[in-house]
């Protein structure tokens, strides 16, 4: 049960793919400090977005503004064609979203966990059932739906939180540093099921992260730093345009270095 997208979400037959979030001079400022200074994006209906930068580059809180968390302090945003101030209700029933921490009731099952957010976004009781299979399918944990969270490991959490975001069919899918404290075997093993959810759910992805091996799972990125976004494209093209690794090497006296009388010890 995919809902049904509105015109602009819609695939049109000879144009570019169909804009889902759409953002124009988006800021957001506390006091003195501006964290994310003048945003443009556009971000298409079906790709995974990366949000490649440091920490405090401004990439949760650009995220937070997307997910009506926060309010921008100026310029414009859309999500799944839904204005994120004006609109805010249908915004949040639009969207999925995985936090940087935690936000699972620890002492439920996880099929508890489910349920009790499948109650919140209203999620019909005769397709509840088939729903949380499927979810917890896609992550690999069906098997262990009626174990408390507290039984399970970090990585296991972390899946079930994007089963949790998947649950009521959300267009877009906001990831928050999905994999931030896990080792790289667990970090591994989740960006599996990222993937395997793309494949199997009509749904748009964004994700931030500060790692740069992650960012090649995503179809374009956006470099941010200090607020703004400084490159964006896709990995193999913000890569070429790179060019080839170098090394720089100072001495003591650079030109007696690179004299003819110079040789390797």
């Amino acid at each position: 049960m995919i809902r049904d997208l509105d015109a602009s979400t819609r695939a049109t037959p000879n144009g570019p793919p169909p804009t889902v979030i759409r953002t124009s001079d988006l800021r957001k400022r506390y006091g003195e400090l501006e964290a994310v200074a003048g945003v443009n994006l556009d971000v298409y209906r079906g790709e995974t977005f990366g949000f490649l930068g440091p920490n405090g580059a401004g990439k949760t809180t650009t995220i937070s503004m997307l997910c009506t968390l926060i309010r921008p302090t100026a310029g414009s945003a859309t999500v799944a064609g839904f204005d994120v101030i004006e609109q805010r209700d249908e915004v949040r029933r639009s969207i999925g979203l995985v936090f940087q921490d935690t936000t699972l009731d620890t002492y439920l099952t996880a099929e508890r966990n489910l349920r009790f957010h499948a109650e919140l976004y209203g999620v019909p009781r005769d397709v509840m059932e088939d729903r949380t299979r499927q979810v917890l399918d896609v992550v690999g944990l069906w098997d262990r739906k009626d174990s408390r969270v507290l039984e399970y490991s970090g990585g296991m959490m972390r899946r079930l939180e994007i089963a949790r975001g998947l649950l009521h069919y959300p267009r877009v899918l906001f990831l928050d540093e999905p994999t931030i404290g896990l080792d790289p075997q667990t970090r591994s093993h989740i960006w599996e099921y990222i993937d395997e959810l793309k494949r199997r759910e009509d749904i748009t992805i964004f994700l931030t992260t500060h790692y740069m091996d992650e960012a090649e799972h995503c179809d374009r990125i956006a470099i941010i730093d200090n607020g703004r976004i400084v490159a964006l494209d896709t990995p193999e093209a913000l890569k070429a345009s790179i060019g080839k690794d170098r090394v720089q090497i100072q001495t003591a006296d650079d030109a007696a270095a690179c004299g003819t009388g110079w040789r390797a010890a």
